[in-house]
């Protein structure tokens, strides 16, 4: 059987205005021991900001997500509006700010969030067929924004307001910890909450494992 293709969905790089490394890094890590062909991508656009990760500052640059996204890829990425549902066997998304921030606006608007034009139309398309989808840490909450009224089941661990946010979009939360996933069989969606629960990376890690797997399974 030819390897399963799995797109990993990327928002930067670093946890207050991208993709979180550690997260993104062991999505790849497990997808790799797990011999898939990983697709990562990320959209052509502006960070909303950029954040000194030493102090927690806002600075005065201007950055790309998918020139940001490519240092975690070492180069290997495709612009996310290259890449439909048929490229790929199913999905991951790693959290980080940068997919509350860059990929939707979730972190400032809540249940009233946008989400960006391509990342609605890739993870519209493979919902429509049925392939399996993961999300960690704040993720699930753009997850929720684009299946908004669908009932679909999600983690993001315990934080209650992120959590009352996914109910408000007409979906459903589920507490969980990080060494947990939680599986919506009937929509192929699997979330964990990673570092929204998670003290180490080596917590992290854990979820971030079965959820690989899962999805795997799924394909």
């Amino acid at each position: 059987m030819a390897d399963k293709r799995i797109g990993v969905l990327l928002s930067g790089c670093g946890v207050y205005d991208g993709a979180e490394i550690h997260e993104a890094t062991l999505t790849l890590y497990f997808l790799d021991r797990a011999s898939a062909h990983v697709i990562v991508m990320a959209p052509n656009i502006p960070q909303h900001h950029v954040i000194n990760h030493l102090t927690g500052e806002v600075t005065n640059e201007t950055r790309n997500v998918l020139v940001e996204s490519a240092r975690i890829a070492r180069g290997q990425i495709r612009d996310m509006a290259t890449v439909t549902a048929d490229d790929l066997d199913a999905i991951i998304l790693p959290g980080g700010f940068g997919a509350a921030k860059n990929l939707s606006s979730v972190a400032f608007d809540g249940p009233n969030a946008r989400v960006d034009p391509e990342v609605s139309r890739l993870l519209l398309a493979m919902v429509a067929a049925k392939k399996p989808i993961g999300a960690l840490c704040i993720a699930p909450a753009l997850l929720s924004k684009v299946l908004s009224g669908k009932g679909v089941t999600l983690t993001i661990g315990t934080d209650e307001g992120v959590a009352g946010a996914i109910e408000k979009m007409g979906n459903r939360h589920q507490p969980s910890n990080a060494d947990a996933i939680v599986i919506d069989s009937a929509n192929n969606i699997v979330t964990t909450a990673a570092y929204m629960c998670a003290a180490s990376i080596g917590a992290a890690g854990e979820g971030i494992e079965k959820l690989v797997n899962q999805i795997m399974k799924m394909v």
